[in-house]
């Protein structure tokens, strides 16, 4: 028995990914993400700047790259932007009494706020594990912490630009993965 011709499979429309739209979009509109990720303008130009990307594989290591470049001002600049992580809300209050009274003896220490990068901690664990990395960390003397706060930025960056163009990852499906702040969505300020 012979056969007629076969119809080609179907294929779905091309759809933009959202690493495409970033590619295509204007300078400013790509650097206002970026400032919403990591609130550096020298670190949002220089990756704006290198666009296109072939992948998101490279555009995170261009950003990591841009983020180990930071100036001293630049990670001053940042973590002005920055505030406290956000506990779950069905953490008891004395964890927030915990966290409280640490971040202020930690931001009166290093004068600024405590950064650290949340996005593989399981919810149930975040409580625990942001105060038991407010209390290690507030032993460091400040150049050290300095580096370490700088790297949580550089982490945090990547976090949240990885869930602007990945979509969430796997502890938070219908939000970003959480950072510095919860859930892991730049600060507008303090």
């Amino acid at each position: 028995m012979t056969r007629g011709l076969t119809l080609p499979g179907h294929r779905p429309p091309h759809l933009p990914r959202p690493l495409d739209a970033f590619n295509a979009a204007p300078a400013g509109e790509a650097r206002a993400l970026l400032l919403r990720c990591l609130h550096s303008p020298r670190w949002s130009h220089r990756v704006a700047a290198h666009r296109p990307y072939p992948d998101l594989d490279a555009l995170l290591a261009a950003a990591d790259e841009a983020a180990y470049d930071l100036s001293p001002a630049d990670v001053t600049r940042a973590l002005a932007h920055e505030s406290l992580p956000t506990l779950p809300a069905d953490t008891y209050s004395a964890a927030h009494m915990a966290l409280d009274a640490q971040h202020a003896a930690y931001e009166a220490r290093f004068g600024h706020v405590f950064v650290i990068y949340l996005g593989d901690t399981p919810p149930a664990e975040t409580a625990d594990r942001i105060l038991e990395a407010i209390r290690s960390r507030s032993a460091n003397d400040p150049d050290e912490e300095r580096a370490i706060a700088a790297d949580e930025l550089r982490r945090l960056a990547r976090g949240r630009l990885g869930t602007f163009l990945r979509g969430p990852g796997p502890h938070s499906p219908a939000a970003p993965p959480l950072g510095a702040t919860s859930p892991n969505a730049p600060a507008p300020g303090r």
